[in-house]
């Protein structure tokens, strides 16, 4: 009955910071729609497109900041994840000039990005029969585009599979834990995946071949990846005070 009674609970919680959280998502959604309703030319390399492409993340920064509890400072964990967001930002811009030279600094920021998202995540779970899990993952997917690799990339793309793989284990690792966070950290697990799906295809298109639909596929599952990874923060949130101060 306790076991009944406290998920139970814990959906109700659930369904009270998801109806607190919903409008500040607006911006999120609004200049999403804003860049697939445009879809500016991948040639078109402007400040103006890099703006647009960045928009959708900004705004999931300031969905984060909007979940700063009313008094004290934003929790660590929030902090991290902005972080992540604020560098994935400047790596979605870079990429803009991807063609142009700076492709390996929009592979940075991303990678700094992973790093902001591990050290939000922890290691604690440690779960490193997971971690192996993911090991194989990475290392298959290298495997993969590895024959089209030349020069430094076979380097570089080869830190960034393991530093993102890594980010991988710990949101998931992280998201088997029990209480109510659990409910939101499964949700950056799921964009954790989303986010290994995006970079394969990216990786794929850019280095071996071709791919039929390509951006379209590799812009929704990222934001879909960025999405989820915020809204993570949310179990910390103000939303969860709220529901506190009702019951």
């Amino acid at each position: 009955m306790d076991i009944f009674n406290d998920r139970l609970s814990t959906r109700k919680r659930v369904l009270a910071t998801v109806k607190s959280s919903g409008p500040k998502l607006v911006p999120f959604l609004a200049t999403l729609c804003v860049y697939f309703v445009l879809w500016i030319p991948i040639s078109n390399t402007s400040w103006f497109s890099a703006l647009i492409k960045s928009l959708p993340v900004l705004s999931l920064g300031v969905f984060v900041l909007a979940h700063r509890p009313s008094r004290g400072h934003l929790p660590s964990y929030s902090h991290r994840i902005l972080l992540g967001l604020l560098f994935s930002a400047t790596g979605d811009a870079f990429l803009i000039w991807g063609d142009h030279g700076f492709f390996i600094h929009g592979m940075a920021a991303f990678g700094v990005a992973h790093l902001a998202y591990i050290s939000a995540f922890g290691f604690w779970p440690l779960r490193p029969s997971l971690g192996l899990v993911f090991l194989a993952i990475g290392a298959g997917a290298y495997l993969v585009i590895y024959p089209c690799l030349t020069g430094s990339f076979i380097y570089t793309i080869g830190g960034y599979v393991l530093v993102l793989g890594v980010m991988a284990w710990r949101g998931t690792a992280r998201a088997l834990g029990a209480g109510y966070a659990r409910w939101w950290l499964r949700l950056a697990a799921v964009g954790a995946w989303f986010f290994m799906v995006s970079d394969l295809i990216l990786a794929v298109d850019r280095f071996c071949f071709p791919l039929a639909y390509s951006r379209s596929a590799i812009m929704s599952t990222y934001y879909v990846a960025q999405l989820f990874i915020a809204l993570s923060v949310v179990g910390r949130s103000e939303g969860d005070l709220l529901w506190k101060r009702k019951h």
